[in-house]
């Protein structure tokens, strides 16, 4: 996603983030003013204590399955709870551990904490819950990706493939917007930009993948 600057690929890409941020700071308004405060609890209070044990535990995980509204009855669901704790732990550890590290860029970050999460059930394929915990580990670095945000994305002209690697792309992606983004970015985490896609593509949401 990285152009040189100064070519046309580049001044392209600079005018698509343009119009990218004009459909996305009314639609973070709107995300505010019609999501009831308290939604973000739970994946707040997940957050608050990843923060103070630096992993997360299969509780955790139970409860942003909730918070992103996904199924429980599937079979991945019984190979996690027969894992013990300690074996759930110790793989989110190295995780939180990857996506906080300052070392690594963004999207590094991002792409090493999902190469290790892939190592649980429930994580191996498909980015929405695996993206969701290592935001959770890192609030102020990572971004929840989901199909809505990837339905945005398309209407907005930013693609993202889905291929191996697509969160770490994704991060790119949002850093890049955040570069582009002048005094329109003033203030704004990827997970803020997160919740405008979120809410740009709630209409039309994408085929589940």
């Amino acid at each position: 996603m990285k152009k040189t600057t100064g070519t046309p690929a580049q001044e392209e890409f600079a005018a698509v983030c343009g119009q990218a941020w004009d459909a996305l700071i009314p639609a973070r308004a709107g995300y505010l003013a019609n999501i009831s405060p308290h939604y973000d609890e739970v994946f707040h209070d997940v957050a608050r204590r990843t923060e103070h044990a630096e992993s997360l535990g299969k509780t955790d995980i139970a409860a942003l399955v909730v918070w992103k509204r996904l199924s429980a009855q599937t079979p991945w669901v019984t190979e996690l709870m027969s894992l013990s704790d300690t074996q759930v732990r110790a793989v989110t550890k190295r995780a939180v551990t990857a996506v906080r590290d300052t070392a690594r860029t963004r999207s590094e970050a991002a792409r090493t904490g999902r190469g290790i999460i892939a190592e649980l059930p429930g994580f191996r394929t498909g980015d929405a819950l695996a993206s969701a915990v290592l935001t959770a580990a890192a609030p102020q670095r990572m971004a929840v990706y989901d199909r809505r945000v990837q339905h945005a994305l398309d209407a907005l002209g930013l693609p993202l493939a889905p291929t191996p690697g697509r969160y770490g792309r994704y991060l790119q992606l949002l850093d890049d917007l955040l570069q582009h983004g002048g005094a329109h970015a003033d203030g704004w985490t990827p997970r803020d930009i997160d919740t405008a896609l979120y809410w740009t593509g709630r209409l039309t949401p994408a085929p589940s993948r």
